[in-house]
């Protein structure tokens, strides 16, 4: 019930770090994550900020909306947040760390499924599914924050 992708780019991971915890990039380099926005007066990432994210599932028109909080936070090394399904259920966590290596930085994006039975069922039903979504969407968004970064 999780992943991971990582995809190398010539630039510094403080560079990379600001892009992606800035969610309101999230639509410029998600297939499937069209926009967020901060909530509850934040205007930056913390540990424990909420910003909501608009989702085109699949990119067949399945649009909803979900809460999320940030969970990690730490400039140049790591951002992570878990996603929150109806009555606040934790549904996932996705999670960016960044690795200087020479010229440039290594990025993993990862996603991991919380266990509840609800989750696992699902994983069992569409897992094979939609963990190729998952990887499939987790290397378009890091190529496309790669083209950007080394523009």
């Amino acid at each position: 019930m999780q992943d991971s992708v990582t995809v190398r780019m010539a630039a510094p991971a403080e560079q990379i770090w600001g892009l992606v915890s800035d969610i309101t990039n999230t639509g410029r380099f998600s297939p499937e994550t069209f926009a967020a926005e901060w909530l509850g007066g934040a205007t930056e990432p913390a540990v424990g900020v909420k910003f909501r994210g608009h989702v085109n599932r699949n990119g067949w028109g399945l649009k909803y909306w979900t809460v999320c909080r940030i969970i990690a936070c730490e400039p140049g090394r790591e951002f992570a947040f878990t996603v929150f399904g109806p009555g606040g259920v934790q549904v996932n966590t996705w999670r960016y760390q960044f690795e200087p290596v020479d010229g440039g930085t290594d990025v993993t994006e990862s996603f991991q499924l919380h266990a509840n039975p609800v989750l696992r069922g699902y994983w069992l039903l569409a897992g094979r599914a939609r963990r190729k979504t998952n990887v499939n969407g987790m290397r378009e968004t890091l190529n496309r924050i790669k083209a950007v970064v080394e523009e």
